[in-house]
């Protein structure tokens, strides 16, 4: 038992963080894709740290009605969420608006900057 985990370490990782987490990745991007706020990924996040937490509980008898491993599940997954999300939105401000913006790294975005006709 640790402080991320209840059950084992391998366990957490698979099941919060690669499958959970990839859910949440897929769930920002889709998001993202259809223009949502940013409160849609980290709302639907929070109700699916529960479903994980579920799994934990009824695959692998680890704690349900834990608030501290829930708090973990829902960081891990609000995380991988947003980072899908944020991914996904650059890409598209850089692509649908290639006029105004650049892409300036993984994560943001910039304004083009324009040479003045003289």
């Amino acid at each position: 038992m640790g402080i991320l985990w209840d059950t084992s370490f391998t366990t957490f990782l698979f099941l919060t963080v690669i499958i959970g987490g990839g859910a949440g990745y897929m769930a920002g991007r889709a998001l993202a894709t259809h223009w949502r706020p940013i409160i849609q990924p980290i709302l639907y996040m929070l109700l699916m740290a529960a479903v994980v937490r579920f799994f934990h509980f009824a695959l692998f008898d680890g704690g349900l009605l834990s608030l501290h491993f829930y708090a973990v599940d829902a960081a891990v997954l609000i995380a991988a969420a947003l980072l899908g999300y944020r991914v996904t939105r650059v890409r598209q401000m850089v692509t649908q608006y290639s006029w105004l913006y650049e892409r300036s790294g993984p994560l943001s975005w910039r304004e083009k900057k324009t040479q003045l006709m003289e």
